[in-house]
């Protein structure tokens, strides 16, 4: 037995070294995989000839000739059709009598914060549905408060509104828009201080994220944008949207829900035709203005919702989709 037990030592010490020996770095066959780390570029061959040229065939050249699918084509690279930035920006919006709280963050995350704002004020949570994403909030003995969290137009964003329930004449109706925006001004500086540093989320929320107030089809072979807002919002989220692109309109009529714009950017710098000039420093990509439009944006009415398209007065579809896409980038 020790005899056996030597023996299988030495057979395994021998077997090992002529492993070494034959793949080893200096064996009979050494690994080759990283060679390619010594290899250099041969210097240029140099012809005694100069009517002598080196030609490099291409074997394998694509057939195209006649056949138009195969020919080249300019494809146009695909447009963005949504844009969200990180800025966390929080305001107070008013239209009208209408107002409500608005945040770049998904409704998800705004609705936990929206129950910390509750619960860290002197106000008690009656009920919340996170469904529907509405609490319902006792102010005092005789006002009860609703508020309503909804996906907001811009992607990534959410809007709050406020609605007081009155009971037994605590307010007047006079007094209705005055204690709103106080309400909501308070909920505002809440989220400005808590939106930036805020990281969850409420899973039982997550189905408010999908109920997007903006929508992209296609009709006609044409980009439409439809809103899930009345005509008055639509109207002021466009003309919020053309003002942000530093897009100026030489006419609007907004019985008929007509914007009439014209604009051109040349950019030396990179070479690009642009259409917008987002910076607000004067260079010489300012935006150039013609006196007559080439530019229709259309609003129509669809029940409660408003379409949003654009028609070229130049007889530049591509033009216009890229308006259309602009514009919907910028809606908020």
């Amino acid at each position: 037995m020790k005899y056996i037990r030597h023996y299988f030592f030495v057979s395994f010490a021998v077997f090992m070294g002529s492993c070494s020996y034959i793949t080893g770095p200096e064996g009979l066959y050494p690994e080759t995989k990283y060679e390619f780390f010594e290899e250099e570029i041969s210097s240029e061959i140099q012809l005694d000839n100069d009517s002598f040229a080196i030609v490099s065939d291409d074997h394998y050249p694509p057939i195209t000739e006649g056949i138009s699918t195969a020919e080249v084509q300019d494809i146009p690279a695909p447009r963005q059709i949504f844009s969200s930035g990180e800025s966390n920006e929080v305001q107070l919006r008013r239209l009208g009598e209408l107002m409500w709280v608005y945040i770049e963050t998904l409704p998800s995350t705004a609705w936990p914060i929206t129950k910390n704002y509750i619960e860290a004020s002197s106000m008690s949570i009656i009920g919340a549905d996170p469904d529907a994403g509405k609490f319902t909030i006792q102010y005092s003995e005789d006002l009860n408060l609703i508020l309503t969290v909804e996906h907001g137009i811009k992607e990534a964003s959410t809007e709050i509104f406020l609605t007081p329930e009155i009971s037994n004449g605590a307010i007047s109706p006079d007094a209705d828009i005055a204690f709103i925006q106080t309400e909501l001004e308070k909920l505002v500086q809440y989220f400005a201080s808590s939106a930036a540093s805020f990281s969850g989320t409420s899973l039982a929320a997550q189905g408010l994220n999908d109920r997007k107030k903006a929508k992209i089809f296609n009709l006609n072979n044409q980009t439409t944008i439809q809103l899930d807002l009345g005509f008055d919002r639509a109207w002021s989220a466009v003309s919020r949207a053309l003002i942000a692109g530093n897009i100026t309109s030489n006419d609007i009529d907004r019985e008929k829900g007509i914007f009439l714009v014209s604009y051109a950017v040349e950019s030396e710098s990179n070479g690009w035709f642009n259409f917008l000039n987002f910076s607000d420093e004067k260079s010489s990509d300012s935006l150039l203005l013609k006196e007559q439009a080439e530019f229709k944006i259309i609003l129509t009415r669809a029940d409660q919702k408003t379409n949003i398209f654009v028609e070229s007065l130049s007889g530049s579809p591509e033009d216009a989709e890229a308006l259309i896409s602009t514009i919907n980038e910028l809606l908020s």
